[in-house]
């Protein structure tokens, strides 16, 4: 008897465990009026974290590292941020290397069944470069419903018009070849002007979100409130970066500020990723220099923000 209740205790064990794999929970993802959805249709918040750029960072760009993000942070999402342009060595210099960086945390998601967000990860439009990138992107891995693409990263300067036309084109390129994935679109000024976006979204398209970002130092009610009122009007909203701090990446943390911002995000069910995954000298790095590169990251090792995610998600934890 006891043999029996040993093995059952281990099939529910398995179970657990493989209840708790994102993507073999909750499939492929759509979205469904200003929510994110699982393949049933029923209400998803995606919690995560976002790599720092590639070409500053490449070492974090590692199995290994997306492994422990989701089985020791409970992240059920991993943004790699692939530098297009603006730092040195970035896409647009060095497009293998860019592939060599992202290629490992892709197809290291797609084993360890969590959501993968392709982010183009520049200030500037590059059309003609991101819709041959986001093409390859497609066609190599638009079969797997891990992924989720994000178009342009933090436009500054560029009009919400001109923007609607450069989403339109990537979006047709890769709805060529992958018809259902959700595809993320930024919104001008730092991805801050979303009630731009939701005064006029892109029309005829469907399974796209638009971009907020914040640093809960700097953006605090008056961007709470666009975010708020744009959701509750209907528009479907993705907070792909994220931070306790002021918006320079430096400066102390706000924790008054970030879980307004969290519970708030958890009151409309709007999904994140926390910036970032990094080992530089500033607030907004979550790890130290000397940290191993895939993972078996200690409590000595992890900065103060990095402590604040990891308290964020397993507060959060579904």
């Amino acid at each position: 008897m006891k043999k029996i209740l040993c093995i059952v205790c281990m099939l529910c064990a398995l179970t657990t465990a493989k209840a708790i794999d994102p993507v073999r929970q909750w499939g492929q993802l759509q979205v469904k009026g200003a929510q994110l959805c699982d393949q049933n249709g029923q209400p998803v918040v995606l919690r995560g974290v976002s790599l720092g750029w590639h070409n500053l960072w490449p070492r974090f760009y590692n199995k290994g590292a997306v492994k422990w993000l989701e089985n020791e942070w409970h992240a059920n999402v991993i943004r790699a941020a692939m530098g297009a342009s603006s730092v040195d060595d970035h896409y647009l210099e060095n497009p293998s290397f860019g592939i060599e960086c992202m290629t490992p945390v892709i197809d290291a998601a797609i084993k360890n069944k969590v959501y993968v967000i392709i982010d183009w990860h520049s200030h500037e439009m590059h059309t003609a470069e991101a819709k041959a990138f986001f093409s390859k992107m497609a066609q190599k891995y638009g079969k797997y419903p891990n992924i989720i693409y994000e178009l342009y990263n933090e436009p500054i300067n560029d009009s919400w018009e001109s923007l609607k036309e450069y989403a339109k084109e990537i979006i047709t390129e890769i709805r060529k070849y992958d018809p259902d994935n959700v595809i993320l679109m930024g919104c001008p000024h730092w991805d801050q002007d979303i009630d731009l976006v939701a005064a006029s979204p892109i029309e005829g398209v469907s399974n796209v979100m638009y971009t907020v970002h914040f640093y809960a130092a700097t953006h605090k009610d008056y961007l709470r409130d666009k975010m708020k009122a744009a959701v509750e009007g209907g528009l479907p909203v993705f907070v792909s970066e994220c931070a306790g701090m002021e918006a320079s990446g430096d400066g102390p943390l706000n924790t008054e500020e970030w879980w307004k911002w969290v519970n708030l995000m958890e009151e409309l069910k709007v999904s994140y990723a926390c910036w970032s995954l990094s080992d530089k000298n500033e607030t907004c790095s979550m790890l130290l220099p000397r940290a191993k590169a895939c993972g078996d990251w200690t409590p000595d090792l992890v900065k103060p923000w990095g402590k604040l995610v990891q308290e964020t998600m397993k507060k959060n934890i579904k």
